[in-house]
This record gives C-alpha cells, sequence and structure tokens, in this order.
C-alpha cells in the first residue's frame, strides 16, 4: 500500500487546525480587548468548557461504538470487506452519534 498519500492529508489537517486556533485565539482576545463586560468574556469561557466537554463525550461514545463494531465483525469471522462490514460500521457509528446525542441533551 502506498502511504506516501497520508502526508499532504496529514499535512493539510494540522495547517488547518493551527489556522481555526489562531482564529479563535484572536477573537477571543479582540472581545477582551475591546473592554467586554466580565459577564461576556464569563459567558465565552463556560460555553468553550461546555463545548469542549460535551465534545470529549461525543467523541468518547463514538470510538465505543465503532470498537463495538470491530468486535462484532471479529466475533462474527468476517474477514472480506463487504457491504454487510460496511453496513456494521455504518450502523454502530450511526448509533454512537446518536447515544451522544442523547446523552448530550440529559447533560445540558
Amino acid at each position: 500500500m502506498n502511504y506516501e498519500i497520508f502526508i499532504p492529508i496529514t499535512l493539510f489537517l494540522c495547517i488547518t487546525y493551527a489556522i481555526k486556533a489562531v482564529v479563535d485565539a484572536r477573537t477571543r482576545a479582540k472581545v477582551i480587548a475591546s473592554n467586554g463586560s466580565e459577564e461576556l468574556v464569563r459567558t465565552m469561557v463556560q460555553a468553550e468548557a461546555l463545548q469542549r466537554r460535551h465534545a470529549s463525550l461525543r467523541w468518547g461514545i463514538l470510538l465505543l461504538a465503532m470498537a463495538l463494531g470491530f468486535v462484532l465483525i471479529e466475533a462474527f469471522g468476517w474477514r472480506e470487506v463487504t457491504p454487510g462490514v460496511i453496513g456494521v460500521l455504518l450502523g454502530v457509528t450511526g448509533l454512537g452519534n446518536l447515544l451522544s446525542y442523547v446523552a448530550a441533551r440529559k447533560l445540558g
């Protein structure tokens, strides 16, 4: 398999994340520098903390569901990539997203 194709993809993802981090930090600095009220800054910090918790929850549940899908594939002894195997992976991914939505609604 040709792994060289992953180098530009990874580079693109890293650059995108770096740009997002810089833009977010600059936006926060502009709000603070413009003498934003203490309430506004506190609300922004709380919203970011909640967003990080929800993102961690979502990825945790999604990765757990994907692991369950791979366990099912291994348990049934499927060795070939077939539409059924892909369907199992897509199904557990969807189930993981739905479970994370339900968990976020209960926490929110």
